[in-house]
């Protein structure tokens, strides 16, 4: 039997990564999907639960982008449906007028506790620990 190449070797480790992110944001997708949420929605409410006490939960969408999946629009509109829910608010941020705050709600932070060890245990279950 050939030795693989490092490309087919490269190429092997690379699908096995795409495939363990599938069968993870699946799982995710249908241990959140009973409370209205899906595993993009989960990671907005959870940057946003843990982002630091200078923040007070809130980011601003633009230091979101680099840290979702999602293109920019895509995350406008997963913020609007969120807003829409009443789990985020939107407002101007006073500093420059083009940035956009995205808050936790009391909903928003609830919902997400609730969840929390529902996501972990979907974490636990796809990536084995």
């Amino acid at each position: 039997m050939a030795a693989k190449t490092a490309g087919a070797r490269l190429e092997e480790r690379w699908r096995d990564i795409l495939s363990a992110h599938a069968r993870t944001m699946c799982e995710i997708d249908r241990a959140l999907h009973p409370h209205g949420l899906g595993a993009s929605d989960f990671e907005v409410l959870d940057m946003l639960a843990t982002a630091g006490p200078e923040q007070g939960d809130q980011c601003r969408v633009q230091n979101l982008v680099g840290r979702v999946h999602l293109s920019q629009s895509a995350l406008s509109r997963l913020i609007a449906r969120l807003e829409k829910d009443g789990l985020v608010t939107r407002s101007v941020c006073e500093e420059d007028r083009r940035g956009v705050w995205v808050a936790l709600t009391a909903k928003g932070r609830d919902l997400h506790a609730e969840v929390l060890p529902l996501q972990r245990a979907a974490l636990a279950r796809t990536l084995g620990e």
